[in-house]
């Protein structure tokens, strides 16, 4: 192995081990929100913002960060993540309130922005054009493997330890991690940044319009469109919007380069991220409580079926990226998108009568369509753009991401909610009985639906990107 291609593997592993950690905690920590909520003694309005902090302050920051590892280098603001991230975990591991654990999650969400928005760009920085397909398609692998892991790690730290744990055990990865970045990204030339201003204003009116949508989305089942409340939030999100884009086109040193949205092949292929996520984000959130209610499996058998979708993530996405490098990435999307729409239709015709396995390849069909689209999507994506903006556009990766599992499950939330309360006359789950099954079972399928036509949305914007140079 050549010193190149051993530098370029050793920033890989570094880069892999910052996500399997932000995904494994992030999965780990939905497992063991009973048991907060118990120990801490709350309820569950409270104990959500555990989940929901940690989500709105990655997606408030990713931009932000992607565009401060263009100016101050990736290796500072990636091995000040790591620092950030442990320190928010053990922060997390010491909270005696549930105010105190919600704080230390926006810290540690702090620092997995940090380490989300330089990943990408790092990957395509030292890998050549002709193996970003692959490299970028077994990040995909390590983000399902970190996903699939979480679970089976949380039910056996919850069986034995204390919740606490599932933050603690962050520390000596994140600590061998941050001091390991300090000496492989030492030589890199692009970790080095271009030292130019930072768009301080925009940064702040970023914050601001994506917490304000997500708040918007995720209580608006809660609210009700028409809320005063509502109306607040869906209006500072506009106007505070309007002012991004007015202080962007005329900042000389923009957080976001609107240059990059005239590029089709950034444009397109962030938009339909953001829809593809959504799409499957109504499947993953639905389907836990179609497993409880319904089927009346145990929480071990749910999450164990669960997995089936991100272990096809595993295995497929590397083979995805390698792919890529062969066939490009407009003809892998629609296939993948294509896959996924099939998976949420086939779902609007199961019914808890049906064996296990009729579950399974329904849901497997979802796995493999993310798998061929996301590797593929991200590599076009990361290669279209300068060099100098690679940091914003692996941000504005992210970002659509995560933005588009909040729209999906808000959406998800809002239609079955409001389906169910007016098909058994207000009920609500937490009071379901056997005989609103039926009731049950046209919410869920009209929430598929739903899901379906995003996803069929969500091809004809793939197909729009046109075809690679």
């Amino acid at each position: 192995m050549t010193p190149v291609d051993e530098k370029k593997w050793k920033i890989f592993f570094l880069v892999a081990t910052s996500i399997f950690m932000s995904t494994l905690d992030s999965s780990i920590v939905n497992v063991a929100l009973p048991y907060m909520m118990q120990d801490l003694q709350t309820d569950m309005q409270t104990i959500q913002w555990v989940v929901l902090i940690y989500l709105m302050t990655i997606s408030s920051l990713l931009l932000t960060f992607g565009r401060l590892s263009d100016i101050k280098g990736r290796r500072s603001v990636y091995v000040l993540g790591f620092a950030i991230f442990v320190a928010g975990s053990l922060l997390c591991g010491m909270a005696r309130t549930p105010q105190f654990l919600i704080i230390s999650r926006a810290v540690q969400g702090c620092g997995a922005s940090m380490l989300m928005a330089c990943s990408p760009a790092l990957i395509v920085d030292v890998f050549p054009v002709q193996e970003r397909g692959k490299a970028l398609g077994m990040i995909g692998a390590v983000v399902a493997a970190g996903l699939t892991t979480g679970p089976v790690v949380g039910g056996l730290i919850l069986e034995y330890l204390s919740w606490r744990f599932i933050f603690y055990i962050n520390i000596p990865i994140g600590i061998a991690a941050a001091i390991g970045g300090i000496f492989i990204l030492k030589s890199v030339h692009t970790a080095q940044g271009s030292y130019e201003p930072m768009d301080k204003t925009g940064s702040v009116l970023l914050i601001i319009i994506i917490s304000s949508l997500i708040i918007f989305l995720t209580q608006l089942s809660k609210w009700g469109i028409a809320s005063i409340l509502s109306l607040s939030f869906a209006g500072l999100c506009i106007l505070a919007s309007i002012c991004f884009v007015a202080n962007e086109a005329r900042s000389d040193y923009p957080l976001f380069d609107m240059e990059l949205l005239k590029i089709k092949l950034f444009l397109f292929p962030v938009i339909s991220s953001a829809i593809l996520f959504a799409a499957l984000f109504v499947i993953v959130f639905m389907l836990p409580f179609y497993l409880t209610y319904p089927c009346g499996f145990s929480a071990s058998k749910t999450g164990l079926i669960m997995i089936v979708l991100f272990l096809f993530l595993l295995f497929v996405s590397p083979v995805s990226g390698m792919l890529y490098d062969t066939f490009g990435s407009r003809r892998l999307c629609m296939i993948g998108m294509s896959v996924l729409t099939l998976s949420l239709i086939s779902l609007m015709h199961i019914h808890p009568s049906m064996g296990v396995l009729s579950i399974m390849w329904r849901i497997a069909l979802a796995g493999i369509g993310t798998a061929l689209y996301v590797s593929p999507n991200n590599t076009a994506i990361m290669s279209c753009v300068p060099l100098s903006r690679r940091g914003i556009a692996s941000g504005a990766v992210a970002t659509a991401r995560n933005i588009g599992m909040v729209i999906g499950v808000a959406l998800a939330g809002l239609i079955f909610t409001s389906s169910f309360s007016t098909l058994t006359n207000g009920s609500t789950l937490e009071n379901y009985l056997a005989a609103m099954e039926p009731f049950f079972m046209i919410s869920f399928k009209r929430t598929m639906a739903m899901g379906a036509v995003l996803s069929v949305f969500g091809i004809v914007v793939t197909f729009a990107r046109g075809k690679e140079r």
